[in-house]
């Protein structure tokens, strides 16, 4: 139960490669980011990765017309079919070659497949009883290379593929007498995307030089025939030689075999395609390549992207242009439109973007970006609610961890982020880098509000603040010395030289004002911060040091090292209390240009991030390899591995090659590698474009580059390859009772509380530790008796209450009833909690936290209301003024009229004699 971390989410990435797909509702956007998905609600404004992980990353996504399905097919054709109510895996399917797209139908009964050169229409999972969930009905041929995009008519009845030979094939989904396939032509480059018009068989293809072809259908939907029976046909031998119905067997399905030339066909085929028109979208050549496209048929908005990261926004069929924008430097990989047609995502997979725009109100929805380059460092801000990170691209993230979204991008620093920290008060963030500065930014104002920098330049590598949060320390890795600033005054207090190495990393004792750095000249050197910076004791060890930690109590420090060791220091007294060694436990990968065996690399790696667990009694370590192990400090053993990456698209990921990829020279990664002669220069081949020579491909390593337990100990989160994964406690799925007996029962417990013995079933509630009966009984309490039961309840159990008023925040409604619940508890029993505040922090943290969160929610709703209310004064003293200005303007003009009625009957009583 205190280990039970589950994988909960993933930040840091919004979008890797593959297609994007709103749900149904349109409130929602899935997004490929690796091997996993993550749903992006765009309504709630929160994001959640789901638990489920395919070997390779994820190319192509398709998602049922209810939304409850979704199929995930990776780079290698492995399929998941994914029950996105349970958000588990139903079914596992392989398809044997790479997938190009997939695509249900609108009536949710089948879906196709494109891969190589044939389209494969199976039967939709629960739609037919079968044992296998991919059911295959028929195989369309009829392309000359791959397959790219695939489109469904309104009523199911047909579909089109287009394929990179620059044709668009139409076949029918049924048995139809005048559509069995049809080919369209027109183009001069690969087909990107192929779209029915609504309710019809007019089509838009449009290729990756830009053009746009309309090819009007002579048919409505209405007019197909369906074919006649196999003993009612008229001539069968003709028949056979388009449809094949030798092969009847279930597993094969039927196949449907299309011809280049159409001209057998025109006799008896009724369907006939015509272009209608043909426009150009690109005005920039061969520079400017068409890459995406998407299409709503109700509003008939045609959106395009190109590699320019430029879009076009499209009214069809009139071609009248709506917007032309640009999102990004780099090419739009995919482009997705919600039902209403309101909102258009699109995705960049070169820089990692996601952005979604509301195109009427010229609008971001959303506009999120991972770090270009990988992640280097995190921090947890006091309260657990916001991480930092730095990545290699410069950039310093703040994340909001309950809705998984970036909020604010400081870009000031203009190379490599080596470290970030916050401060104790949570609202200053401290970043070192690379380029030689730290940087201090204000969550407040958003802004970067003093800046560090040494007399020579140098590189930091490392980064620490002291408790008070007075003193920044950043360690050099080319002088070897450690520079303090105040960060009141931005001066440069001292500089700390003494080791014979680079500075590795830098930790602050939380306890008192002590410094521990660590160098790789196999020292860890403790500083006095008030005893004018003086070395208080050198610990010495027998290998370089790569990491220290101390626990939060202070009382601890943990050395990671080079060879692979784990040891533990009394500091105060220089005594080494306890050691792990580690390096068995790493289990590196092989890399696939490695020359020797994983067990033999495995024999130089070591930790290169330490992380203490928030109470002290365990820690977190992780290195080069794609395990984070969990030891407990005191019995120096392994509690748990985690496995955060299962994805093959990366390397040092498997312990053995595979022998499919191993020829009589070697490696084939080896051979690729080594192509040419000696002097480098690779072998020309006839029909081999000529490419970028500066564009790179490779396959990123596996790593955790930083842990950091949360303060409230409910989740670690850590920065590897992947991304930043959060894991949480799962404490919804395990049974653990505390101190139970046998008479303590659910029926006991309501028996003693009908009662009215609120304390005894609080305490039996509690041992039992069921949730929703723990909650019954707190909220039957009657509010008046919270003080006595409160001051009775045992020392025991006031820790478990904290704990659980901390979780029941997040969830419910009865706010004013469990705030007064956690002020009666903290009020009576502050002074036994002090006693033992370093076991109580975490709660105390966590309770801080789900408060601080209610807190800043009502604070705005309370704002909006004000402001509301303001306004609505504002509007009806004005109204109320202008009313009064109307009625006065009336009184005149009646006092105006009376006035001259009155002169009126004067001059004629006068006229009279």
């Amino acid at each position: 139960m205190k280990f039970a971390y589950k994988f909960s989410n993933l930040l840091g990435t919004v979008y890797r490669c593959g297609n994007l797909t709103f749900t149904p509702d349109g409130n929602s956007l899935i997004s490929p980011v690796g091997n996993r998905i993550t749903v992006f609600d765009l309504k709630n404004n929160k994001s959640e990765t789901l638990p489920l992980a395919s070997q390779y990353n994820v190319s192509c996504v398709g998602l049922s017309p209810d939304g409850n399905l979704a199929i995930l097919v990776d780079e290698e054709g492995a399929a998941l079919l994914v029950s996105l109510i349970s958000k588990s895996v139903i079914h596992q399917f392989h398809f044997h070659k790479p997938v190009h797209s997939v695509r249900f139908s609108p009536n949710g009964k089948k879906f196709v497949v494109t891969k190589d050169k044939v389209a494969m229409m199976y039967h939709a999972p629960g739609k037919k009883r079968e044992f296998n969930a991919f059911v295959l009905d028929t195989t369309y041929y009829g392309a000359y290379d791959e397959t790219t995009c695939i489109d469904w008519t309104d009523d199911s009845k047909c579909f089109a593929v287009g394929s990179k030979d620059m044709s668009t094939w139409v076949f029918g989904a049924e048995r139809w007498a005048n559509l069995i396939y049809y080919a369209l032509g027109g183009h001069k480059d690969a087909i990107v995307g192929c779209f029915f018009e609504e309710n019809s068989l007019d089509l838009y293809t449009v290729s990756r030089d830009g053009a746009l072809c309309m090819w009007q259908c002579d048919t409505e939907l209405k007019g197909l025939k369906a074919r006649a029976p196999k003993d009612q046909s008229v001539d069968q031998e003709e028949s056979a030689k388009d449809i094949d119905e030798e092969l009847t067997e279930e597993q094969k399905g039927k196949e449907v075999h299309g011809k280049a030339s159409t001209k057998e066909q025109e006799g008896r085929q009724k369907v006939k395609y015509s272009c209608a028109g043909k426009y150009f979208l690109n005005k920039e050549g061969d520079f400017n390549t068409l890459t995406a496209a998407a299409y709503h048929k109700k509003i008939h908005l045609l959106v395009t992207g190109f590699a320019s990261g430029i879009f076009h926004l499209h009214e069809l069929p009139e071609f009248n242009l709506i917007h032309s924008l640009s999102i990004s430097d780099q090419r739009i990989a995919s482009i997705a439109l919600n039902g209403t047609g309101d909102w258009i995502a699109f995705g960049c997979s070169g820089l990692g973007q996601l952005l979604v725009w509301e195109w009427q109100s010229e609008s971001y929805v959303l506009k999120q970006q991972g770090h270009f380059n990988s992640m280097m460092s995190l921090a947890y801000s006091p309260d657990g609610q916001y991480l930092v990170t730095g990545g290699d691209d410069g950039k310093v993230k703040v994340w909001n961890t309950s809705s998984g979204f970036c909020f604010v991008t400081f870009t000031e620093h203009t190379s490599s982020i080596s470290a970030v920290t916050f401060t104790t008060s949570g609202f200053v963030i401290f970043s070192t880098s690379l380029d030689g500065t730290v940087r201090a930014f204000d969550l407040h104002r958003y802004r970067n509000f003093r800046t560090f920098t040494s007399p020579r330049p140098t590189q930091f590598s490392c980064l620490a603040v002291d408790s008070s949060g007075e003193i920044v320390s950043a360690g050099s890795q080319d002088s070897f010395e450690v520079f303090l600033w105040s960060v009141q005054s931005g001066r440069l207090l001292d500089v700390l030289s003494g080791h014979e190495g680079p500075i590795s990393s830098l930790h602050f004792n939380p306890v008192k004002c002590v410094l521990a750095s660590a160098s790789w000249d196999k020292t860890v050197r403790l500083w006095d911060m008030l005893d004018s910076w003086r070395t208080k004791e050198t610990l010495p060890l027998n290998s370089d040091v790569l990491a220290v930690a101390f626990r939060p109590d202070g009382k601890e420090l943990a050395v990671a090292s080079l060879d692979g060791q784990i040891t533990f220091w009394d500091h105060e007294n220089a005594v080494q209390t306890g050691s792990i060694v580690g390096r068995h436990d790493l289990q590196m990968g092989r890399k696939e240009l490695d020359k020797i065996t994983a067990k033999q690399s495995a024999k130089g790696k070591s930790f290169t991030t330490l992380c203490y667990s928030a109470d002290g009694q365990c820690i977190l370590a992780g290195g080069l390899s794609k395990f984070v192990c969990i030891y407990h400090v005191k019995e120096q053993i392994l509690v748990k591995k985690f496995e955060i990456s299962c994805n093959l698209s990366l390397d040092a990921m498997e312990e053995y090659l595979d022998r499919r990829k191993m020829t009589e020279f070697g490696s084939i990664a080896l051979i690729d590698e080594g192509t040419g002669d000696d002097d480098g220069v690779a072998i020309p081949l006839p029909g081999v474009k000529r490419g970028d020579m500066s564009s790179r491909s490779f396959k990123p390593e596996i790593r955790v580059t930083c842990l950091r337990f949360s303060p409230t100990g409910r989740s670690w989160a850590a920065t590897t390859t992947e991304g930043l994964l959060i894991y949480s406690l799962d404490s919804g799925l395990v049974f653990d009772p505390f101190d139970l007996e046998i008479d303590i029962t659910p029926s006991n417990i309501r028996k003693v509380l009908l009662q009215k013995e609120y304390t005894k079933a609080i305490v039996m509630a509690f041992r039992l530790n069921e949730k929703k009966l723990i909650q019954e009984v707190l909220e039957t309490v009657p509010y008046n008796e919270i003080d006595v039961v409160s001051s009775s309840l045992p020392e025991l159990y006031i820790e478990k209450m904290l704990e659980f008023l901390a979780c029941s925040f997040e969830k419910t409604r009865h706010l004013e009833f469990y705030l007064m619940w956690t002020q009666k508890l903290l009020m009576l029993h502050g002074c036994k909690l002090k006693s033992r505040s370093e076991r109580v922090l975490p709660t105390i943290q966590f309770l801080q936290r789900s408060v601080q969160h209610h807190f800043e929610n009502l604070s705005k709703l309370c704002d909006w209301n004000c402001y509301n209310m303001k306004y609505i004064l504002s509007i009806s003293q004005q109204r109320g003024v202008k009313r009064t200005a109307e009625l006065s303007e009336k009184d005149e003009d009646v006092q105006s009229l009376e006035d001259s009625s009155g002169d009126s009957v004067m001059e004629e009583s006068a006229a009279l004699p």
